[in-house]
């Protein structure tokens, strides 16, 4: 049967609400979103016009210039974005911390009592491969399954390994192994597809899983082949979905396994802190009209094959063909066909890993801002944008701002030496300084939140394994964050202008091949990392030159920004080397808990590596 789906004006109207005043799901009343919504919007608009009024001010000091207004430009591009994420882990927070019974504020489904008993639904776990190590993302597998065994549970879960595999010999692998699986398991609840093209990519792998064998299932959990979950909390998603009939998408919170490279581990350090007020302070507001992040959720089958149809966008490349960043996608199309997506905001047993060099985190960066920029092909299409929900409509509109608006990091430093020449001797450096900080807060403050709340929660230090390490961590990390951004914000801004002069349309079908993702530690050389970031380095010399020729004082206040442009190079060799990271390991620097008191998913999962050292 095919994969391709059809246009979206073909796709189910959303049906009547069970409630006009509640969700869908009667998880929650209509009018208390709607306040939060207000109170978020009205805090973040004051927030914008807060800036506007300080860069106003600072430009107007002697009278207003052509520099003066594209700062002006550069500060409101930038602030939008900071202050969504200020205001969410500053109220994610204050539901930790200020507020009894927070969490359940932000996610009412979780007020007790929890739904318990027996399993009575049919769930499929879904592994997607593509050109894997077949070994490695199936001992994944094998943890998550044997872990639901344990539980008395795992006969209502089946296992699909969705094949996109393009290399025979890798394919190969694939069916031996999971064959052997099947051997050793007995297990007719074990099953291989492999498709003969990747049409559609990831999303059409699962489409097409859905359309063949949809109707034997009420849910499915997607995973990667870096995921791993463990049996406690699928179990306790998988009650919720069942307590919940119109709940459509259960998108559990993912944090980062123990790493052995410095660069995955310190990322994933700050990533955990940066997440989690974040997140809950989303929740809070975003309600029924929650994120999906194509993986490690569960899925009711059913709504999602009707309705979460992926159309292939008008025009050609690269903002036509197929949706790439399919998720945030089906989850507007769930809850436009009537059911709730909702996030659980909360820390569990849910796990991924993230890329070990910077060359690879980048080049993830920039298949997300390719497919994120899609979105406005999408909002394009006809009597869609007006059938969505309006947090819907924002949530892609969220997304494209995630990118469109990095160009202005580096524009607004190209302007300093600029305004440092236009500045007269009574520029009104104290506001300039209130300004910087003020953005600079802004853009700190979930992963400082992240912090207060280890700092705040009883024990939180010590899952962190003490205060000196967990300091440590925090310093490294946050110094790691400043230099990682600026790499990042330059290499989105050439992937922005190769999209603005078209030349992104030649290298389009290489750009979008679904590649199998660096997952181990491996070490960047000098003339790799040069080729990579030369365009950073050369940057931030330019304007580091221009400063100190200009206003030396002002370049100082500059570097923590400007350090990660000048250092690219350095920077990415340093934290892809294999003796940084063994380093980091022995002293336990940027560890998560999980490296203090693994789950029982991960030993099962180190059991399964073992066995398959001793095997091979």
């Amino acid at each position: 049967m095919s994969s391709r789906s059809g246009p979206l004006s073909s796709l189910p109207e959303k049906p009547a609400p069970a409630s006009a005043t509640l969700t869908p799901a009667l998880i929650q009343p209509l009018s208390t979103l709607r306040r939060r919504r207000l109170f978020m919007l009205v805090a973040n608009l004051a927030t914008v016009a807060l800036v506007l009024a300080g860069m106003v001010a600072l430009g107007a000091h002697d009278g207003f210039s052509l520099v003066d207004g594209l700062l002006l430009v550069c500060a409101l591009a930038i602030t939008p974005w900071n202050a969504i994420g200020f205001w969410n882990a500053a109220v994610g927070l204050y539901l930790l911390h200020g507020r009894r019974r927070g969490i359940e504020a932000a996610a009412p489904f979780l007020a007790p009592p929890l739904p318990e008993g027996p399993i009575t639904s049919r769930t499929a776990i879904l592994l997607t491969v593509r050109n894997e190590d077949p070994a490695r993302a199936l001992n994944r597998l094998k943890a998550v399954k044997a872990d639901l065994d344990l539980t008395g549970h795992g006969s209502a879960f089946d296992f699909h390994v969705l094949s996109d595999t393009s290399r025979p010999d890798i394919a190969t692998a694939e069916e031996a192994l999971v064959a052997a699986w099947r051997a050793q398991e007995g297990s007719a609840r074990i099953f291989y597809r492999r498709r003969t093209d990747n049409a559609g990519f990831k999303a059409g792998n699962v489409r097409a899983f859905c359309v063949d064998a949809g109707e034997r299932y009420d849910f499915m959990l997607p995973l990667d082949a870096d995921s791993l979950m463990g049996a406690d909390t699928i179990l306790s998603m998988v009650r919720l979905m069942m307590a919940y009939p119109r709940l459509g998408i259960l998108q559990s919170l993912v944090v980062g396994l123990p790493s052995q490279s410095a660069f995955g581990r310190i990322f994933q350090f700050g990533m955990r802190h940066g997440m989690r007020s974040y997140t809950l302070g989303a929740s809070w507001w975003a309600g029924d009209c929650g994120p999906f992040w194509g993986h490690n959720a569960v899925i009711r089958v059913a709504p999602f094959r009707d309705a979460c149809h992926l159309p292939a966008l008008p025009g050609g490349p690269p903002f036509g063909g197929p949706v790439l960043s399919h998720d945030q996608v089906e989850a507007v199309l769930m809850r436009r066909a009537g059911y709730e997506v909702r996030v659980l905001p909360v820390e569990s047993e849910s796990y991924e890993e993230n890329p070990p060099a910077a060359t690879d985190f980048v080049g993830r960066d920039l298949r997300w801002c390719l497919g994120n920029l899609q979105y406005l092909r999408l909002l394009s299409v006809p009597g869609l944008a007006a059938s969505l929900q309006p947090m819907s409509r924002f949530q892609l509109i969220w997304a494209i701002l995630m990118f469109v608006t990095v160009p202005a990091h580096p524009a607004l430093l190209a302007l300093l030496p600029l305004a440092a020449a236009e500045a007269g001797p009574a520029y009104p450096v104290g506001l300039a300084l209130a300004l910087y900080g003020g953005m600079m807060a802004m853009a700190l403050l979930p992963k400082l939140a992240g912090v207060a709340d280890v700092l705040l929660t009883t024990g939180g230090v010590a899952r962190y394994g003490g205060a000196l390490r967990f300091a440590a961590s925090v310093a490294v990390e946050l110094v790691f964050s400043f230099l990682l951004s600026a790499i990042t914000a330059m290499a989105v801004t050439l992937e922005m202008l190769r999209l603005l002069l078209g030349r992104v349309r030649a290298s389009w079908g290489k750009r979008v091949i679904w590649r199998a993702q660096a997952r181990d530690g491996h070490g960047v050389d000098f003339a790799h990392a040069a080729l990579a970031f030369w365009p950073q380095t050369l940057f931030g010399l330019a304007v580091l030159i221009a400063l100190l020729a200009v206003q030396p004082v002002l370049a100082l206040w500059a570097a923590p920004v400007l350090a990660g442009y000048v250092l690219a190079i350095p920077f990415t060799m340093a934290t892809a080397d294999p003796r940084l990271g063994q380093l980091c390991v022995r002293l336990g620097l940027c560890a998560v808990p999980e490296e203090f008191a693994p789950s029982r998913v991960q030993l099962l999962l180190v059991g399964e590596r073992f066995e398959a050292r001793r095997a091979a």
